[in-house]
């Protein structure tokens, strides 16, 4: 699973995450629009709601993440979207936890706002074509999963070298959960992008509104 639970982490990793996550919150507080906080409230739901569904892999089973789908249509957003879903989470459920909460927003949060920086560049350059953009955003949806897995290992082997083997097995394991990302990413922004391609515009990222027709 993505969401590394409180007790397990170091300190100098506790105090990283929380850095990055209140950077990366008052970035896009700042720059966010209000006639764009509906769209961030229902993305953040949409990933709220990815986590209860489950895919077995072997005896254990992950589940989705959905941080490469929130960041194309967020972009720097994708923070405080995560923050609010993963503290619900983790109220209500028991996914992760209050006290590693930083860390878990930076390792889903950073790569959505990735995610979303390369959509817009390819957006931007190929838009004109009509399955281009649908593509990259598939893209966008494995490559959130696998940087997300990645930098939950990492986290886990700066905290100390008996977690090492579970870092290893947090990656393979979400091998498969990237193809079915990819595949729900690709079409869930295909759609978008046929009916209303407006909402993808916003003016934290590369893509102005209207600069693509």
């Amino acid at each position: 699973m993505a969401h590394i639970p409180d007790g397990v982490l170091s300190g100098p990793v506790l105090a990283v995450g929380a850095a990055v996550t209140l950077a990366g919150c008052a970035y896009a507080l700042k720059r966010l629009e209000p006639e764009r906080i509906p769209q961030v409230s229902i993305l953040s739901a949409v990933f709220f709601v990815a986590s209860l569904v489950h895919v077995p892999v072997g005896p254990s089973s992950v589940h989705l993440i959905l941080n490469g789908l929130t960041g194309v249509a967020l972009g720097w957003a994708a923070f405080p979207a995560i923050l609010v879903a993963l503290l619900l989470q983790a109220v209500l459920f028991g996914f992760g936890g209050v006290v590693v909460l930083g860390v878990n927003v930076m390792t889903m949060a950073v790569p959505a706002v990735l995610c979303g920086l390369l959509f817009e560049t390819v957006r931007r350059r190929w838009g004109h074509h009509p399955r281009i953009p649908a593509l990259a955003a598939g893209v966008c949806g494995a490559l959130g999963v696998l940087l997300t897995a990645l930098a939950v290992a990492l986290s886990l082997a700066f905290s100390g070298a008996e977690f090492r083997p579970a870092a290893t097995l947090i990656v393979v394991s979400h091998l498969p959960v990237m193809i079915v990302e990819a595949v729900f990413t690709a079409a869930a922004i295909g759609l978008v992008l046929r009916v209303k391609p407006g909402i993808l515009d916003r003016s934290d990222g590369l893509v102005a509104a209207g600069a693509v027709k």
